[in-house]
């Protein structure tokens, strides 16, 4: 009996150090390994823990960047850890790369780490400072060691890590190959081009570039990428640092407010239809053939329609005007309009209905809207001119290449090709014939 008393108050005694011990946990860290060490981090730093396999590199930074990563619409730049601290790279054979999310300073951060293990409650007397033996990684990013059932922990300091002061980028270790997360390009000498996409971007470009994907599907590439730059310009006088980016859908509309070509969704103005009318070539042809891709609602299809109708009088003309928006399309052909809120260049193409005024039959006779899809192939025959606005750069680059493939498929040679006001067409085959607000391309085979 007295042997089993004595196991109850021993079992008792370790029920209160455990209890006592609890009630002493004062700092908690999520714990880690890398490079066969454990560390942890002060969990409230930690954001969340996440895997990932696909990072968009960033060119011009430092070594140990790996990229940036779209974490629910947030762009974030990912540290891998062991090259920010020169440690033997591990050549893993799984894709997914283990992340902890960190916030730092108002500002968020992906780390690489090789295992993340638990989160690990101690008490903050328990904390020992650094020594030199953990040579490792520079002792400044290290804010304690502590030792907890028989596993010792390294604490990082990432406050400290991810506000890099003068002295710590001067040291030989811990600090990656520039000392910064990113190195932006010289800036343009006045009158200079702003310096290419395919050339090099900085981190706030690249974020920009990111976010525009992610929240409005604009897609960067070598069709508008001279665009961005100079947008990028603009958006960046009188912003810095996290103001750069565009965190939200409104904020990425507002950067791209100067990018839709003139009289967006509505009848093109007289000015800008006179514009394109000056870009077409003088022809004796007898026919023409044009594809509409993006049509909406059929304003910019029938503007069309009355610009060729007038430069071309005698011509017979066939549009297919093609979107895949199917209720756009299908209210196109019977939409009616009032005379004096039209466009003068319209007007004597249009005849009086029951419910307001409509085109003629010969501009509707010219005309096929369609239900289409641009990146599945179409049926139509080869054509004269391609009439695509402000479409190609909300398809991804994939989808782009294929587009314009088509292009080169079903345009004519000396075909025109009208795109967005700000957009490209490159290429040995491609003429540019129109100037701003005109992005008209001669199609030579």
């Amino acid at each position: 009996m007295a042997a089993v008393m004595k196991d109850l108050a021993q079992v008792n005694a370790d029920l209160q150090e455990q209890k006592e011990r609890a009630e002493n946990v004062d700092f908690k860290m999520v714990t880690f390994s890398l490079a066969g060490k454990d560390y942890g981090v002060d969990i409230m730093n930690v954001k969340e823990i996440a895997k990932a396999d696909k990072f968009t590199y960033v060119p011009n930074a430092a070594s140990f960047v790996r990229g940036v990563y779209n974490l629910r619409g947030d762009i974030i730049p990912i540290i891998d850890l062991r090259q920010f601290f020169h440690l033997p790279m591990d050549h893993r054979k799984d894709n997914l790369e283990n992340m902890l999310i960190l916030h730092i300073n108002d500002q968020v951060y992906g780390t690489i780490v090789d295992k993340i293990d638990k989160v690990v409650g101690i008490n903050k007397e328990t904390i020992q400072p650094p020594h030199p033996i953990f040579g490792d990684i520079n002792i400044k990013f290290i804010s304690g060691v502590v030792e907890k059932q028989g596993d010792l922990y390294i604490i990082l300091d990432v406050v400290r890590i991810f506000t890099v002061s003068d002295d710590d980028k001067k040291s030989s270790r811990g600090v990656g190959d520039s000392g910064d997360f990113f190195v932006p390009p010289p800036a343009a000498a006045p009158g200079e081009p702003v310096v290419s996409a395919k050339a090099g971007a900085n981190s706030a470009i690249g974020f920009v570039q990111e976010s525009l994907g992610a929240l409005k599907s604009f897609t960067v590439s070598n069709v508008n990428d001279a665009w961005l730059f100079k947008r990028f310009s603009e958006w960046s006088m009188g912003r810095s640092g996290a103001s750069l980016q565009l965190k939200t859908a409104s904020e990425a509309e507002e950067f791209l407010e100067s990018f839709p070509s003139p009289c967006d969704g509505e009848f093109w103005s007289d000015a800008y239809a006179n514009s394109i009318k000056k870009a077409l070539p003088e022809s004796q042809a007898q026919s023409f053939n044009v594809w509409n891709i993006g049509c909406g609602k059929g304003y910019e299809t029938y503007s069309f329609a009355c610009i060729l109708r007038s430069k071309y009088p005698n011509a017979r003309l066939k549009i297919w005007a093609n979107d895949n928006d199917i209720m756009s399309v299908s209210q196109a052909p019977n939409m009616s309009f009032v005379l004096e809120e039209m466009p003068d260049y319209c007007r004597p193409h249009m005849v009086r209905g029951a419910k307001g005024y409509a085109f003629d039959q010969t501009i509707k006779d010219s005309i096929v809207f369609e239900y289409h899809d641009i990146t599945n192939d179409n049926a139509i025959p080869d054509v004269d001119f391609i009439l695509i606005r402000d479409v190609i750069s909300y398809l991804s680059e994939t989808d782009q290449i294929k587009v314009t493939n088509f292009f080169t498929e079903k345009l004519k040679n000396r075909g025109i090709a009208i795109m967005g006001r700000n957009e490209e067409l490159n290429g040995p085959m491609w003429q540019r014939i129109a100037d701003d607000p005109i992005s008209a391309y001669l199609h030579s085979v």
